[in-house]
């Protein structure tokens, strides 16, 4: 990784978490914003393979920018810096496409940890979220058991869905993807709208969650 939005209106957080990024990547270019619409403009003008996004900014919430950067930039990780850690901040964050959600009350060298274990295709969850979206879908699935049961045995994927479900949940970018199977990437674009339609799930993190569900990466 090469390049990092960090969005935080706070200045001396703002160093915090480009302190933490290059302590992870230690070629990090790091570009900076205090506001949602200075964060809109960076994500339109610029491209980056990280950003590490604050919720609750003085002109709006750091959710629209993870939907920016899902738009505009779907090969970017976008991960949620925040000190919230309810639901209704963590799950439209989730649905909106953040790769991962942290929380900000941890040391630094947790967070660095957590964002090096992106190299390895796992989502950088807090312990408490990772509980938390744990529990959310335990609850779920009782409510939705028997559901749950009569939706996979209808819901298969193909040999190559499943292979490149395995690669975005890897964390593999879109044209790394493209280039292991000798494709474009749009046709590999299109095979992970495909795969998100069936699966039901709108966001890396939700995939990766499925992914390690069904055994094809590590939980």
């Amino acid at each position: 990784m090469n390049s990092a939005l960090i969005v935080e209106d706070l200045p001396e957080i703002r160093v915090w978490l480009g302190d933490v990024a290059r302590a992870a990547f230690p070629q990090m270019r790091v570009v900076t914003a205090g506001r949602r619409d200075e964060a809109l403009a960076c994500v339109q003008q610029g491209k980056f393979d990280l950003a590490l996004i604050d919720l609750g900014l003085p002109d709006g919430s750091g959710i629209d920018v993870v939907g920016a950067l899902r738009k505009l930039q779907p090969a970017a990780f976008p991960v949620v810096v925040t000190i919230y850690d309810d639901d209704d901040h963590l799950f439209p964050a989730l649905q909106a496409g953040a790769f991962g959600y942290l929380l900000k009350e941890q040391p630094q060298e947790t967070l660095v940890a957590q964002l090096l274990r992106m190299t390895q295709g796992e989502p950088p969850l807090s312990p408490p979220i990772a509980r938390r979206v744990l529990a959310h879908f335990a609850g779920a699935s009782t409510r939705r058991n028997a559901l749950v049961r009569e939706l996979e045995n209808e819901v298969s994927l193909t040999e190559r869905e499943t292979e490149v479900l395995q690669r975005v949940a890897k964390g593999y970018t879109l044209p790394e993807i493209a280039q292991q199977f000798g494709l474009s990437r749009h046709t590999i674009a299109d095979y992970i709208k495909q795969i998100y339609r069936k699966l039901n799930v709108s966001s890396r993190a939700e995939a990766a969650l499925e992914a390690a569900r069904r055994g094809l990466v590590n939980p």
